[in-house]
């Protein structure tokens, strides 16, 4: 298995710290002969969407999880359920898209928000939701003028989308230095990403899926029309494939997928419960989800037991000491950002892989050339409702429903430099810095 950062990224110590809790559940193994009719080969938001919705349509499926469902980054982001998911912005999909097209990826990004809410009703998850829609702040004053052309696109749309001065924030209890304006979409709320996960999980499990944990894929073969997955200690024979391994996918398996994603890591920190004091010292007392107007952003909010969460990017290598590093920098972050917390604890941090593509688009689509297999994956950081629902899109395609919309469909271009690729994200976020002026 060639995978593209240190062993570090994809062991237990990057995520050991994790606030985030998966409950225990005594998952099987893979082992033996085993056949199946779909394999999924990924337990996070994708594959357990997949294997839900195609187990309520009467497939029989299995789902292959390296670790448990969950461990990825399903069970560890910010639990931000928004729309999102393309890094590419409205008028770049028109334009490379046509207008119908980035339409419809819009109508897609509701969808996914929706479909997430759905589920936790359904299911009866109980995933800690709070805030209503999200605020996107101007971290200088020259970014005011960028939310306003937001909030009125929005607004074309039908969406309530306000335009919040600095006094307003500080009347909403979103007061910091570094707040010009902000954006109040209402549009998506906030969730305990693992409580999420872990429900999905069973949601599936009680329908029928039969979930393999402690299984890693080591091999995909094709055979006679279908697949055989080998893992260490057993063997799964498949007429239908779907890969749903997103960030912690590897270059050949399949081969197919060497150099077409890019693996970025994102850092999460959490404080201690801060009290009603000290949250209106700082003058945050907001529940909003919220995120700064950086290209290399900031994104936090105050969780329900009144901890907050701050979450950010620009670490390339995945050791002990880039994770040390990296927790340092973020503190400084939420000092500046925050400065009357600068005392305050932060017990938890830890990191997690997000997934980009060249194009800047999620991909939803066949693997390649092989026949009844399909790949769901690059959701740009955008993962908690996009990844769900690209796992149901997946389900449509191996029914043979209509296919998902055509921003899903651009075939996933290779980045230049090959495994070598990742040292494109220093110069890219060298040039963030500067355009960012940090």
């Amino acid at each position: 298995m060639k995978r593209l950062y240190e062993d570090y990224a994809y062991s237990d110590a990057a995520r050991a710290d994790c606030f985030w809790q998966l409950p225990p559940h005594d998952w099987a193994r893979a082992k033996g002969d085993l056949t199946t009719d779909v394999v999924i080969i990924g337990g996070g938001y994708t594959g357990l969407s997949a294997a839900l919705h195609l187990a309520q349509d009467g497939v029989q499926v299995m789902v292959l999880e390296a670790e448990v469902p969950g461990w990825g980054a399903s069970g560890r982001n910010g639990g931000f359920c928004c729309v999102g998911g393309a890094k590419a912005g409205p008028e770049k999909l028109a334009k490379r898209f046509g207008e119908t097209a980035a339409r419809e990826f819009y109508h897609a990004e509701k969808g996914a928000i929706d479909l997430v809410a759905n589920l936790l009703d359904t299911h009866a998850i109980d995933a800690d939701t709070h805030s209503d829609g999200e605020v996107l702040l101007a971290h200088r004053p020259q970014a005011i003028a960028a939310l306003q052309a937001d909030a009125d696109a929005y607004t074309a749309l039908g969406e309530r989308a306000e335009l919040l001065s600095r006094d307003q924030l500080v009347e909403r209890g979103q007061s910091g230095p570094e707040f010009h304006a902000g954006m109040h979409l209402r549009l998506g709320f906030a969730l305990n990403p693992a409580k999420f996960a872990h429900g999905l999980a069973l949601a599936a499990e009680k329908a029928g899926v039969d979930i393999r944990a402690h299984s890693p894929a080591t091999k995909i073969t094709p055979q006679n029309g279908g697949y055989v997955v080998t893992t260490p200690s057993g063997r799964i024979t498949a007429n239908k494939l779907i890969l749903a391994t997103n960030g912690y996918s590897s270059e050949d398996l399949p081969p197919w997928l060497r150099a077409r994603f890019l693996p970025v890591q994102s850092n999460i920190l959490v404080t201690r419960p801060l009290t009603k004091d000290e949250r209106e010292e700082q003058g945050w007392t907001s529940d909003l989800m919220s995120y700064d107007s950086r290209h290399l952003l900031h994104y936090f909010r105050l969780l329900p037991d009144n901890r907050f969460l701050i979450g950010t990017r620009g670490n390339v290598t995945a050791t002990a000491t880039g994770q040390a590093a990296m927790r340092d920098i973020t503190r400084a972050d939420l000092t500046r950002m925050f400065p009357a917390w600068a005392d305050v604890e932060t017990p938890h941090f830890w990191s997690g892989l997000v997934c980009l593509a060249r194009n800047l688009t999620p991909y939803a689509g066949p693997i390649g050339d092989w026949q009844n297999a399909w790949a769901g994956m690059a959701y740009h950081g955008n993962g908690v409702a996009m990844g769900t629902w690209t796992g149901a899109r997946l389900a449509d395609m191996v029914l043979g429903r209509k296919p998902p919309p055509k921003v899903h469909q651009a075939p996933l271009a290779r980045f230049p430099l090959g495994r070598a690729r990742r040292l494109l994200l220093r110069g890219a976020y060298h040039l963030y810095r500067w355009q960012d002026g940090d």
